[in-house]
């Protein structure tokens, strides 16, 4: 099997996965395990950083406004993201999660549409409506909209429209963002020992070690992801990435024993109509670019 997609669906299964390692830190709150989060991310990629011994570029980079604009405004986008999913995991909404996941690929192509100007496709309009309508059916019959879904969604697709442009690379890009982050993370957790006293070295070793262990939990699927992405087509990446959602959707159903109503179930329908839709229209669309640069290429 091409090592790419290797790389890649292992970085999805993890992050299907990442639920019970939240679950397992469910005695603490969920703002302090994002502080934590942040302080081992940093960690690890400055350790990342250094066996690869690449430094040059953040002298510059943090004499760059514009580097400061763009991973300020990540940084911000993806603390809202791990702490909203973090929270919601740990309060029993990981099947509501799975579906701000399921729903990402759309709000992706929504955004471009908005901001970078891109033309829908026929089968991306009817996919967009399609998900739009099972959320709708999801607002009306629960009386609210499905904020948390909408909220990842939204963070998430966000942070990879400004990710699309940014003038850093994908480790350079995280190692700024969790240094922008750093301060404020650091300043909570010394806080908290300070007032209350944290979780770190308070809670037993098995809580200190998985908190120790966030950083890795985090890098590692980034830096898997980044690997496969460089090695297989968009197409083959658009598929893999419903990894996810899906783990994360049949682990709330079967391990946390979630409520899946008929209701939900109808909404749920929706959008995997609409994914479905998307998929094969990218497919054939993707498939009839490729035979066209061929064709080009003969002549």
């Amino acid at each position: 099997m091409n090592k790419g997609v290797l790389y890649a669906a292992g970085a999805y299964t993890a992050w299907g996965l990442l639920p019970i390692f939240w679950k397992a830190l469910q005695h603490v709150p969920a703002l302090e395990i994002l502080a934590h989060r942040v302080v081992w991310a940093l960690v690890a990629t400055l350790a990342l950083g250094a066996t690869r011994n690449s430094w040059a570029w953040l002298g510059t980079a943090l004499r760059s406004r514009r580097v400061w604009l763009t991973f300020g405004s990540t940084a911000l986008l993806l603390s809202v993201n791990w702490g909203l999913y973090i929270w919601a995991v740990n309060a029993g909404h990981v099947i509501e999660s799975s579906l701000g996941y399921f729903i990402n690929p759309l709000v992706n192509v929504f955004l471009g549409v908005v901001f970078l100007r891109e033309r829908l496709r026929p089968g991306q309009t009817i996919a967009i409506g399609l998900a739009l309508a099972g959320v709708l059916y999801l607002t009306v019959t629960y009386g609210a909209p499905p904020w948390i879904a909408l909220i990842l969604a939204g963070t998430f697709g966000s942070y990879g429209l400004l990710r699309k442009t940014a003038p850093l690379n994908s480790l350079e890009g995280f190692t700024f963002e969790t240094l922008a982050m750093f301060p404020l993370a650091l300043a909570f957790l010394i806080f908290t020992e300070v007032t209350t006293g944290g979780a770190l070295f308070h809670a037993g070793w098995g809580t200190t070690l998985l908190l120790a262990s966030s950083g890795v939990i985090t890098a590692v699927p980034l830096l898997f992801f980044a690997s496969g992405a460089r090695r297989v087509t968009m197409t083959t990446l658009g598929l893999l990435q419903y990894i996810a959602p899906t783990l994360q959707f049949i682990l709330g159903v079967t391990l946390y024993g979630e409520t899946l109503t008929p209701e939900r179930m109808v909404g749920f329908a929706f959008v995997w109509l609409a994914l479905v839709i998307y998929t094969v229209e990218g497919v054939v669309s993707g498939g009839r670019a490729a035979r066209a640069r061929t064709v080009a290429a003969l002549k």
